[in-house]
């Protein structure tokens, strides 16, 4: 190995030499060439250990999840840097030494992330030659290699980069990705008017199918609370007097939104923004899911007529009868956590196609007429007789077990 001498040392750290830009003399240009053409001849070393190292999520880039969970990444690990340090100023003559651009790179700077701050280093110093040559071989493997790819996106994610990022992806022709990161950035905006008015113009951005209803439902639902909010923050409604409100529903997700509607909307026309119906109508709510929300909040306030209207329905006679979505076990469950009366309770037990369930729910709730009947039914006069035991002498009840131990007509089965 040649080893610099102290006059070159000179020329290539003191200031008064200036380093390449474009409008040098020809001879200067020569020098470009020739370290393009060194850098070309060399393919950037992909270290499957360096790429463990980096904090990646391993969702694929093309996702709302990848843009969720990229930014919680961001925010986790700050701004400091991730990337090992290296001297980027080394002794070396810059003619005449056994070093040249393509060697220095193959000794110096042997991983990718060590490209990368050298590419750094370069625009610092404005160093033309190797911010070409790094550039081009750069974005050469990334339009080849993923991982390549992800590792610098997750690289100038942490520096902060998303102008130079969002163009990167673009000129990749990654147009959903470079969507995507364009829509990450409302996580910055704390006003909800301008948040709002971002959204919107994302809308026309090239997402994908799936991802483009996604970003239309965050508009349109944020557009929405703020007209609930700004009505509700006002209202002198009864409801809003008992149950005042404890936080604001602007951010909400659409089902706590849609909780919301049907705590303190409830009964509104669909042609109100805050109906729960029309919620349900323009977010594609399923039938299940609505039943849950409705059933969860009417239940909070001991409105009973309301829960039995989501369960009433008419046969083409005529004829009421309740049916449900979701299984009349997980109603019971539901009303019991909300402090149903006895008598609510039992009715909905009842429901409960399996017999076995019914009973295990009957019991475990104290609806004393259900596993009464349920025994009655099974012809078990000891599992009566067992059951009496543990009711007050005297209630309706154990006069009730007491009948139907003496009717001769039933013919038990033990």
């Amino acid at each position: 190995m040649t080893r610099a001498k102290p006059e070159d040392d000179e020329y290539w750290n003191s200031s008064k030499f200036k380093a390449f830009t474009f409008d040098d003399e020809d001879d200067e240009f020569s020098q470009l060439k020739e370290s393009k053409r060194a850098v070309n001849s060399i393919l950037v070393d992909e270290d499957e250990d360096d790429v463990e190292r980096v904090s990646w999520s391993g969702e694929p880039v093309g996702s709302i999840s990848w843009s969720v969970k990229e930014t919680a990444s961001s925010i986790r690990s700050g701004s400091e840097q991730s990337f090992p340090k290296i001297d980027t100023t080394p002794s070396l003559s810059k003619q005449g030494s056994g070093y040249s651009l393509s060697s220095l790179f193959k000794e110096k700077f042997r991983s990718l992330q060590d490209k990368l701050l050298l590419l750094d280093e370069a625009v610092a110093v404005y160093d033309g030659n190797v911010i070409t040559a790094v550039s081009q071989i750069l974005f050469r493997e990334l339009m080849a290699r993923d991982v390549a790819l992800r590792h610098y996106v997750h690289y100038l994610k942490e520096m902060g980069e998303q102008k130079l990022l969002v163009e990167l992806l673009k000129a990749l022709g990654r147009t959903e990705d470079m969507a995507l990161m364009h829509y990450k950035e409302h996580l910055n905006i704390k006003d909800e008017g301008r948040r709002r008015d971002f959204l919107k113009s994302c809308l026309s951005l090239p997402f994908s199918q799936d991802d483009a209803t996604h970003v239309q439902d965050h508009y349109t639902l944020l557009e929405r609370q703020i007209i609930i909010e700004a009505s509700d923050k006002k209202a002198d409604a009864e409801i809003f007097k008992k149950f005042p409100r404890k936080a604001s529903i602007l951010n909400m997700p659409i089902i706590t939104t849609l909780y919301y509607s049907c705590f303190y909307h409830y009964g509104e026309s669909e042609g109100t923004f805050s109906s729960p119906s029309n919620i349900r109508k323009t977010f594609r709510i399923s039938e299940k899911q609505y039943i849950l929300t409705a059933l969860g909040a009417r239940a909070k306030l001991k409105s009973w007529f309301d829960v039995d209207s989501l369960f009433n329905t008419k046969n083409w006679l005529g004829y009421t009868k309740k049916k449900s979505p979701i299984g009349f076990h997980r109603v019971v469950d539901i009303l019991h956590k909300n402090s149903a009366p006895v008598q609510v309770l039992q009715e909905y037990v009842n429901l409960i196609d399996d017999p076995d369930l019914k009973l295990s729910g009957a019991l475990k709730y104290k609806c004393h007429d259900v596993v009464i009947n349920t025994y009655r039914d099974l012809k078990d006069r000891q599992q009566l007789i067992v059951y009496r035991e543990k009711l007050e002498r005297d209630s309706p009840e154990y006069r009730k077990i007491q009948e139907l131990l003496n009717n001769v007509q039933i013919r038990w089965k033990n």
